[in-house]
């Protein structure tokens, strides 16, 4: 490593461990009602040097490995080049690696006309289609995010339409009494009938019978992962915000979920997470699970309690292994939370194996019809999905509204 790497690494350290203390000390002012301009101005200051500092790491290691690159196609080019019976002379094999080497380094543009002769020798017409590039079988795709909601939730198998679970919807009160006091009936225990229905889901995707015949890749294989993938990120969408109405009853949704405010008008603070947590009794918070987005989770790292400790805490678990947690509890990020925002609802806190209930019906079925679209040379393929979900017990859970 040179001295102006080490040297920029050791900025930059320095750098950010004046933007943690500069941004503490704005914390404990806005804790205090405090404005203070100047440390603003210091803060932002910090951050567009980090800023310049990271450009120039960028651009060290694209450099490095554009470096890599252009040696590794090189050796490649002149071991191919040097086999025997390859059909170059020796000076061809020099002059094309002279030629190569000033392409890599100065581009098409600031290379003589020699050593263009040289790169040019051997075209399409007298080998070069003897070299066709590589064709990889492999797709590529972006990452769905999906809402974890079952992960954490109870989740339960049926083979009827819907399920049916009786709840205690009412009780009655103990009562003191004297040794000869007269007793009379406790009245006030009720029960109700939860239904879950299993909801269903649907995709249907044609394709044309020569593309099954001829794509190199297992165009069925990779329906079904796409079935698969799309089906979970939609039920994950309702296990959050669904509205009950053929499909799922998301967590945010169920009128009887009690809330919290955040304590201000546009952001999430450190106490009213702790509000949060002690909202709900204790046998459910020692269960409890956070459920907020990954741009709340950065908002929340820079909480701190009325204590000044960071509610966001990284440490050890008992089995090893690093737990990252808010006041103690573990978190999930479910990207079909709503953001940090005026009225809305980021976080939601509480033991969802016992309030929320995940009910399966047909995990995936998939028809492959060859005969509806046979005129056009397609063949169909219909998946479907049944599932349902619902709020079982709302006292579970909580959630906060971004308020003050």
């Amino acid at each position: 490593m040179s001295e102006d790497v080490k040297s920029l690494v050791s900025d930059m350290g320095t750098a950010f461990e004046e933007f943690k203390k500069s941004y503490d000390q704005k914390l404990e002012n806005m804790e205090k009602g405090v404005s203070d301009s100047a440390l603003d101005d210091k803060i932002a200051g910090i951050e567009a040097k980090l800023d310049q500092y990271e450009d120039v790491n960028q651009r060290i290691q694209a450099s490095q490995k554009t470096q890599e690159s252009i040696k590794e196609q090189m050796d490649r080019m002149e071991t191919v080049m040097r086999r025997p019976n390859s059909g170059f002379t020796a000076k061809q094999i020099d002059e094309g690696v002279a030629a190569f080497d000033s392409y890599c380094r100065k581009g098409m543009e600031g290379i003589t006309p020699d050593e263009k002769k040289a790169l040019t020798v051997s075209n399409d017409t007298t080998g070069g289609y003897l070299a066709p590039p590589e064709y990889v079988r492999e797709l590529i795709k972006t990452i769905t995010e999906i809402s974890p909601i079952r992960s954490i939730s109870r989740v339960r198998n049926t083979g009827q339409r819907s399920i049916q679970i009786p709840k205690r919807t009412g009780t009655f009160a103990a009562q003191w009494v004297s040794e000869s006091g007269t007793r009379s009936e406790t009245t006030g225990w009720q029960v109700g009938l939860e239904e879950i229905p299993a909801h269903e889901m649907y995709a249907l995707v044609d394709i044309s019978e020569q593309d099954l015949e001829d794509s190199v890749f297992n165009l069925e294989a990779e329906m079904q992962s796409e079935f698969t993938e799309q089906f979970a990120k939609a039920e994950g969408t309702a296990f959050v915000s669904g509205n009950a109405v053929g499909k799922p009853e998301g967590i945010l949704t169920n009128s009887d979920v009690g809330e919290t405010n955040s304590g201000a008008g546009a952001a999430l603070t450190g106490d009213g997470l702790i509000a949060l947590v002690h909202s709900i009794k204790g046998d459910y918070s020692r269960n409890g699970t956070f459920v907020f987005n990954r741009n709340t989770l950065a908002d929340i790292r820079k909480l701190k309690d009325t204590a000044g400790q960071y509610v966001f805490q990284a440490g050890m678990s008992l089995a090893g292994n690093m737990a990252a947690t808010i006041l103690g509890h573990p978190y999930v990020e479910a990207t079909d939370m709503p953001a940090v925002g005026a009225g809305n609802y980021p976080v939601a806190f509480g033991d969802f194996r016992r309030g929320y209930l995940v009910v399966d019906r047909v995990a995936m079925a998939v028809l492959r019809d060859p005969f509806t679209q046979a005129q056009t040379g397609n063949i169909r393929y219909i998946a479907r999905r049944r599932v349902g979900g619902q709020v079982i017990l709302p006292e579970a859970i909580v959630k906060q509204k971004v308020s003050a």
